[in-house]
């Protein structure tokens, strides 16, 4: 028997279309749940009592220009799919927003775990999650050896001026979500962009790689990066200095952001990046300024999950209290880029 209707995912509609799309894939009534967690695109879990699926959607309500792209990340999973890049394998794209109300696109469903806190990272000890971070950066590597052009990507994105275009689109998602006034926000922008770096060759970049982004096997191994709504062409490092500003110890207290930083064992940021120096051999001298950029960007987003909140857009727990923490990640980021 089929769960109750979870929100923005209509269940005979989709299983309708995957009966036309891909006759014989389901073999009984759906049955499906939200995976909480996220607070971006809108992921469920679905299983006909035998096999089990990933679904994926944009948000309801407030959805940025260029945001929340599920053909984008449906591409992209297609691509690395014979790489040594771990991602699920995709099963369709569909683009009809009359099925479900929006695109959704369907992968399979992998085994592992999305390690969100310091307590998680507690209970599998110090040894594993030192472990399991280092895998993370190694994996990293991986994505960024990737040839674009071998895997069908060379179009993926526009990599000259990749990071002034990256600043002034971070501005206007601000712009088209400011309701507020937030102090020191636009005087990070500002210098950002004063200090611009060179950027190394470009590569496939996944956007928004953290641990909680991928999935985590008993052995520590990486066996899938989530989360390819932000992924394009462009600079590598802007993917270490996000890894890094996550790896910042910060006291968030009962805060609904994901933080791991403090557990025992886990690498302090400067480890990860020498270890992805060594891997890569990618000159990291600049990685202040990607960390600072990332304490930016993080901003802009909660920004926009706190708008959509006071839209009374969002769903699940923990948004009440995510636009109190946007200043505290502008402060950081100005911090950071002083101190670099």
């Amino acid at each position: 028997m089929a769960s109750d209707q979870p929100p923005g995912l209509d269940l005979a509609a989709l299983r309708g279309h995957l009966d036309r799309v891909r006759p014989g894939l389901v073999h009984g009534p759906l049955d499906a749940r939200l995976i909480e967690g996220g607070r971006s695109n809108l992921t469920y879990t679905v299983t006909d009592g035998t096999d089990r699926w990933v679904v994926r959607r944009p948000p309801l309500g407030h959805v940025l220009a260029t945001a929340h792209d599920m053909k984008r990340e449906h591409r992209v999973i297609s691509a690395l799919r014979d790489t040594a890049v771990p991602v699920p394998e995709a099963v369709l794209l569909c683009e009809d927003e009359s099925v479900i109300g929006s695109p959704f696109y369907v992968m399979e469903f992998v085994e592992g775990t999305p390690y969100r806190t310091e307590g998680e990272l507690a209970a599998i000890g110090a040894e594993r999650t030192r472990a399991a971070c280092f895998n993370l950066v190694d994996t990293l590597v991986e994505l960024h050896a990737v040839d674009p052009e071998a895997v069908g990507l060379g179009d993926f994105g526009r990599p000259e001026g990749f990071l002034d275009r990256q600043l002034r689109r971070w501005g206007k998602q601000l712009d088209g979500s400011r309701n507020r006034d937030l102090a020191g926000i636009d005087e990070l922008h500002a210098a950002l962009g004063r200090q611009l770096p060179g950027s190394p060759a470009p590569t496939v970049v996944h956007g928004d790689y953290r641990l909680d982004n991928v999935l985590v096997d008993e052995r520590e191994q990486i066996t899938a990066i989530l989360d390819w709504e932000m992924s394009t062409l462009g600079d590598p490092l802007t993917d270490l200095g996000l890894l890094a500003m996550y790896s910042a110890r910060l006291e968030l207290p009962n805060s609904p952001i994901s933080t791991t930083a403090s557990a025992p064992g886990h690498p302090d940021a400067r480890e990860l990046i020498d270890r992805y120096a060594a891997r890569s051999g990618r000159d990291v001298s600049a990685v202040s300024w990607y960390t600072a950029f990332a304490w930016f960007k993080l901003a802009v987003i909660l920004e926009g999950i706190h708008y959509r909140y006071t839209l009374g857009q969002t769903i699940g727990a923990g948004f009440d209290r995510i636009g109190e923490l946007v200043p505290q990640f502008i402060e950081h980021g100005l911090t950071t880029l002083q101190e670099g």
